[in-house]
């Protein structure tokens, strides 16, 4: 399955004094194709959620290459890097749409939980969304 891009058009309240993107918009931006990604592959985080799992972030890494400013548009790709059905990783790559140019490579990484904040795993509980990551 070929995974469609998030477009996020940066909005000017997420700029800084020097009129560039501040850099915890991206954190942002990762978690808004994130639940995109998961509609993607047929599981929306939403659903998720009410099912009873919940994914905290574990870790980000952010890499910034090229600015971006207000009214760029960015293109966010997502892969899987690791699958284990307790732990995900995915990477990230940003790229300004008016010129090609990537400007920002990132990775985050997740646990997953059930409502009383156990530690779960989604190959055992639920096999269903497990083969949804594990592809």
């Amino acid at each position: 399955m070929e995974l469609k891009p998030h477009y996020h058009e940066a909005k000017y309240y997420e700029t800084d004094q020097m009129g560039i993107i501040h850099h915890s918009n991206y954190i942002r931006w990762m978690e808004e194709a994130r639940i995109d990604f998961f509609s993607q592959i047929g599981i929306s985080y939403k659903k998720m959620e009410e099912m009873g799992i919940i994914s905290p972030v574990l870790e980000v890494k952010c890499k910034y290459e090229r600015m971006v400013r207000f009214g760029d548009v960015v293109a966010i790709s997502i892969k899987v890097e690791k699958y284990t059905g307790v732990k995900l990783i995915l990477s990230y790559e940003m790229v300004n749409t008016s010129d090609n140019t990537v400007c920002t490579k990132a990775e985050s990484s997740h646990c997953f939980l059930n409502r009383d904040n156990k530690l779960i795993s989604l190959k055992k509980e639920y096999p269903e969304i497990h083969k949804l990551l594990a592809k």
